[in-house]
């Protein structure tokens, strides 16, 4: 299995329990340093990367990634999506869950950027415009249909879980 966007690792140590192995990837230092303290697991490979940039070294049953798409800018998204269906094997699926559009009541939504975006604010007062991509449900299965995936996307709970196949090799 392939955790993309791993974080603080919330979900390793459930997919270390059930995945012969699992390979974790985020760009920050410090989330991959949390994530090695919550996951005690030989199964668990954690890797450092820009996932914009990064080429998995092998091909996974299942991609995963959590809370990490509507981070990913909209011009983005078909590049993205093709290196996750060259990161799966044959028959493989991406499985996927984030906020969805309920969550921008929750959110400072900034205005007049290139990507659409809101405001962080840590607990240090620092203040962070993050990418943030509040997909419908509908919208996303469409989306992921024009780009020849067989999708199922579900709203649940203000957020949305997914499923999908790549489309064959050509």
């Amino acid at each position: 299995m392939l955790e993309l966007a791993c974080g603080t690792g919330q979900w390793t140590p459930l997919l270390a329990a059930r995945a012969r192995t699992v390979t974790a990837v985020d760009a920050a230092p410090e989330v991959l340093a949390i994530a090695r303290q919550r996951t005690a697991s030989a199964a668990v490979q954690f890797l450092q990367a820009n996932l914009f940039e990064w080429q998995p070294p092998r091909r996974y049953d299942t991609v995963l990634f959590a809370f990490w798409l509507s981070h990913v800018p909209p011009a983005r998204l078909p590049g993205f999506w093709s290196a996750v269906a060259a990161a799966l094997v044959p028959g493989g699926k991406a499985i996927f869950i984030d906020d969805g559009p309920a969550a921008v009541a929750e959110e400072e939504v900034l205005a007049n950027g290139s990507s659409p975006a809101v405001l962080r604010r840590l607990d240090d007062g620092s203040r962070y415009r993050v990418v943030k991509v509040f997909h419908d449900a509908r919208t996303l299965t469409d989306d992921l249909t024009a780009l020849g995936w067989s999708a199922r996307v579900r709203a649940m709970a203000g957020a949305y879980v997914g499923n999908a196949e790549p489309p064959p090799p050509a």
